[in-house]
């Protein structure tokens, strides 16, 4: 089975998807692209050989009876009517974060998605592909050094573009351990409090640069996480759960190990795309193969991307009033449970 593929924004990441799919995975074919610049749209048809219709909009787009899935790369603020576009249209999607902007629109997306009655959405959380979490995971749930009691962990970059904001370091940084953390331990988040540290030379005027983020969890399990995007070396994810009877860490990046000079070193990487690549490639060819085999996406759900819009909605309210808020989840609907959970 070959799954026809439309792609909604050819920027960075749609072009990097676009890549994958043509050039590395098996199973899918870009079929049509539409991008607000119409030129970016065309380029990446030129650029990758594309046999690929170039649209004007999402709307044309999603009218094509030619395509099965869509792939939603546009600006975050764009995703939500897409993704439900695409769903009234049948079509399964794949979504960049944010799958939408607030809570309320995530919840919409859930709601259209349970009355169309199957699964159509995976969102992009590509950390739960990543060899080291699954790792991490695989250890936790096999009780290797016991009960979690903290975790914590680090999202450093080695700068960001001037447009960056202090909101960003939740809805562009941490939604990605909001969701990676929430499935490595299973348990809902009751509360989250933000702390700004000293802050750093090197971050712009309007940017408060680096974060503490602490959560607590409905078992009791305290979470922090640091937050800095101008810490100059390199881009450096960092993650240890403390147990009871040990600790678990997520493994650095191989690395090639050099003598030189005196010295012993390590080059660190300085880009997100190059510590995730795999991850991304994992998370496209299991959205396909899932399709193939059950008829449906298996990854990251609209419910995950429901929790995380939620769980950011809270943190960037706790950024501005510097106390501590709550964050209340509605039950999980049965539609988003395993059968074997029901």
């Amino acid at each position: 089975m070959t799954i026809r593929f439309g792609v909604i924004g050819t920027g960075a990441i749609g072009r990097e998807h676009i890549d994958r799919i043509t050039n590395t995975l098996s199973g899918g074919r870009i079929v049509a692209v539409t991008d607000v610049n119409q030129d970016a749209a065309n380029q990446v048809v030129n650029q990758f050989g594309l046999d690929a219709v170039v649209y004007p909009d999402d709307k044309a787009l999603l009218e094509d009876k030619n395509i099965d899935a869509v792939l939603v790369a546009s600006w975050g603020s764009a995703h939500e009517a897409s993704v439900l576009g695409a769903i009234e249209a049948g079509k399964y999607v794949f979504c960049e974060k944010p799958l939408a902007t607030t809570a309320e629109g995530c919840m919409r997306i859930v709601e259209a998605e349970m009355k169309h009655g199957k699964r159509l959405v995976q969102v992009g959380f590509m950390r739960r592909y990543d060899s080291g979490y699954v790792q991490l995971k695989e250890a936790i749930e096999g009780n290797v050094v016991g009960e979690p009691l903290m975790i914590h962990c680090a999202h450093r970059n080695a700068d960001v573009h001037e447009r960056y904001t202090t909101d960003m370091a939740i809805t562009d940084t941490l939604i990605h351990e909001i969701d990676v953390l929430h499935w490595l331990v299973n348990d809902d988040y009751k509360w989250v409090e933000v702390i700004f540290p000293k802050k750093t030379k090197h971050a712009l005027d309007h940017l408060q640069d680096p974060q503490m983020i602490i959560f607590e969890t409905k078992t009791g399990l305290h979470i922090s996480v640091e937050v800095f995007v101008n810490c100059k070396f390199g881009y450096d994810i960092q993650c240890e759960v403390v147990c009871e009877e040990g600790t678990l860490k997520l493994p650095e990046v191989p690395n090639v190990l050099v003598k030189k000079e005196a010295q012993l070193r390590v080059p660190l990487l300085m880009d997100w795309k190059l510590r995730f690549i795999d991850a991304y490639d994992k998370e496209l060819q299991d959205f396909m193969d899932s399709i193939a085999r059950t008829g449906q996406p298996q990854g990251p759900t609209a419910w995950d991307g429901y929790i995380a819009a939620v769980t950011a909605d809270a943190c960037v309210r706790a950024q501005q009033t510097g106390k501590r808020e709550s964050i209340s989840l509605i039950d999980k609907p049965a539609f988003y449970y395993p059968p074997s959970e029901i």
